[in-house]
């Protein structure tokens, strides 16, 4: 799969420590493929999970990623809206709001 270039921030950090950026990426990329779920899937939970953890930059970075994959935009927003009972509504909101920026940005 050939993911969507990274936002500036990270190509810098990349720029000035490629070793851990390569090293990063490896991990990242085995943590997908060495398990039982599927890339969607595994998609979803990392946008799940950047929800919860109230990341607004990991949940930017897990749309750009689950489009890739070929996500729906409903999909990537139900996730928000399945976190709202657990995270309060403030938080579900917000996650969804990240969620239409970053939907936007790519064009969709």
């Amino acid at each position: 799969m050939k993911l969507p270039k990274p936002p500036g921030a990270y190509r810098r950090f990349a720029e000035r420590f490629p070793k851990a950026a390569r090293h990063y990426e490896q991990f990242s990329e085995a943590t997908i493929s060495e398990g039982p779920l599927d890339e969607r899937s595994a998609r979803l939970v990392k946008l799940a999970v950047a929800v919860g953890a109230r990341q607004e930059g990991a949940v930017h970075s897990a749309v750009r990623k689950g489009l890739s994959t070929g996500l729906k935009a409903e999909e990537m927003l139900q996730v928000a809206a399945l976190a709202m009972p657990t995270i309060g509504l403030p938080s579900g909101v917000a996650a969804m709001t990240w969620i239409e920026t970053a939907l936007s940005e790519a064009g969709t």
